[in-house]
């Protein structure tokens, strides 16, 4: 899956994880395993439908679960920004 050029940002990705884990974005590390952090595959299923509905049309369950960290989603919904 390519979702470069999504218009999601590092900042936008981070503060939605941290809205559905219920802490401060800063807490949340490029390398921190979300899953470990709290991140379930429900909540996980919502961050896909309002990233779909901000350009990564083709996002698939698999392409966060396989690495659950905040830099590789990063590369995959921002281009690596």
């Amino acid at each position: 899956m390519s979702a470069t050029g999504t218009g999601l940002t590092q900042e936008r990705i981070r503060t939605d994880v941290a809205e559905l884990l219920d802490c401060p974005p800063e807490d949340i590390g490029p390398e921190d395993d979300l899953f470990d952090l709290g991140l379930d595959s429900v909540r996980i299923m919502s961050l896909i439908e309002r990233w779909r509905g901000a350009g990564a049309a083709g996002l698939e369950f698999a392409d966060l679960a396989e690495e659950p960290v905040l830099r590789r989603w990063t590369e995959i919904l921002a281009g690596g920004a």
